[in-house]
């Protein structure tokens, strides 16, 4: 038996996104003992693929803590995923067994916002593979887009990767000037615009969401067409960060990987309402189920 194998006071938090799951194991003391990194854990792909990825991350965080796969049944879990925040998808996960002693499921745009105000009113727009906008006020919660593709996140790295590849076939076509980025991109696709064509019709968000560090490069360069679908993004962006102000929301924080590459391209209306995050959709994660611990520890119903 290893030391510390059956101690009770262990919580992991998960952010399961469309292109990979991050987990942090910590003592009840906030005490990190363990972080891990594995595949994508959105419920829009399946519950076996995301739990999958939530059990591979979990599992690497006791390990890094010295401890076996045992001591999950003594740990309460708050898991934050992509695609919770829709009905039929949150009941199936809600009533999948899981080896954690207790578990929250919650959307990952809802754990960023914890995290990003800890726990206080504010708003959250998440651009990553997807794109979301989340507030709470005054104990209420307000969601704006982040319906998944092909029908919304715009914005998103994912959008912007399709967004990409159906200006590389117009250009193609003739219909537009070629550019640079626009010839990188049917290049990745050995030139041949069937190629992407039998490749999107199968490919998932995390991969269209791949393509958009190299919109991301040739913006920096000027290149026309990058250009333009950076300032598409921003705008997209920007009407989510409006809607969030329509509700009464006086400071955004953003979060996801791409945030930091589209801050810039944001209206000044936009920007005068940013604020740095004060932790991430993890840190908003182990917030929630340390304070429903408290909240039952204190005979109080969570």
């Amino acid at each position: 038996m290893r030391r510390g194998e059956f101690r009770a006071d262990l919580c992991v938090g998960v952010d399961g996104g469309g292109t990979r799951c991050r987990a942090r194991l910590v003592d009840w003391s906030g005490h990190i003992l363990g972080e891990g990194t594995a595949g994508p854990a959105n419920l829009r792909l399946g519950l076996d693929t995301a739990f999958a990825s939530v059990i591979d991350a979990a599992r690497q965080c006791l390990a890094e803590a010295g401890l076996s796969e045992k001591a999950l049944a003594r740990t309460s879990a708050c898991l934050a995923l992509a695609g919770a925040t829709e009905p039929r998808e949150l009941a199936a996960a809600r009533s999948r067994h899981l080896p954690f002693r207790h578990t929250l499921i919650i959307s990952d745009a809802q754990a960023a916002c914890i995290g990003a105000h800890a726990g206080e009113d504010g708003g959250v727009i998440v651009i990553g593979t997807g794109s979301v906008g989340w507030a709470m006020i005054g104990g209420r919660q307000y969601r704006v887009g982040g319906w998944g593709l092909p029908l919304s996140d715009e914005g998103s790295a994912a959008w912007l990767g399709c967004e990409a590849l159906r200006q590389a076939l117009r250009a193609h076509d003739g219909r537009i000037a070629p550019t640079a980025l626009l010839r990188r991109l049917l290049d990745e696709f050995a030139g041949d615009p069937y190629t992407v064509v039998r490749w999107a019709d199968s490919a998932r968000p995390a991969e269209f969401g791949r393509l958009a560090p190299l919109v991301v490069e040739y913006a920096k360069q000027l290149d026309p067409a990058a250009v333009e679908l950076m300032q598409r993004a921003a705008h997209h962006i920007d009407r989510m960060a409006a809607r969030l102000i329509a509700h009464g929301v006086e400071r955004i924080a953003l979060a996801g990987g791409l945030a930091p590459h589209l801050e810039g391209w944001l209206a000044p209306q936009t920007r005068q309402y940013l604020v740095a995050p004060q932790g991430d959709a993890l840190a908003g994660a182990l917030r929630l189920v340390q304070s429903v611990r408290a909240a039952a520890n204190a005979g109080v119903e969570a």
